[in-house]
């Protein structure tokens, strides 16, 4: 008797094992928020996050848009990756007397699974 529920017990606990697995790493890979603020005199143009591992930059996750002098925006990334440390470049426009051209600001390995706020300053 006692051989035979023990047989039940592992089956079923070998049969549900990789639904537990499927389920921790789908929580794993969760989007995550947070916002950016545009803290620049001059508007941020381009916005690129792309984790360590990556050797070149992904997609501008602003498009066409643009994020205004004091201007802030909720990024979500939810590329199905479980990192949580970014490296974040943003292109700023130029300034609007001229005086200054488009730059870029580069911060490396930072941490988004808290979310929270980041901010751009000059």
């Amino acid at each position: 008797m006692f051989n035979r529920s023990f047989n039940r017990l592992f089956l079923a606990t070998t049969l549900a094992l990789p639904l537990v697995g499927f389920s921790i790493q789908s929580a794993l890979a969760e989007a995550v928020s947070f916002t950016l603020i545009n803290r620049t005199s001059r508007a941020l143009e381009e916005f690129y996050a792309s984790p360590p591992s990556v050797s070149s930059w992904e997609e501008d996750i602003l498009g066409r848009d643009i994020l205004g002098p004091g201007e802030s925006v909720t990024i979500t990334i939810d590329d199905g990756r479980e990192d949580c440390l970014y490296d974040f470049k943003g292109v700023l426009g130029p300034a609007p007397d001229g005086s200054v051209g488009r730059g870029a600001l580069i911060q490396s390995a930072v941490e988004v699974c808290n979310g929270g706020t980041y901010e751009y300053y000059e």
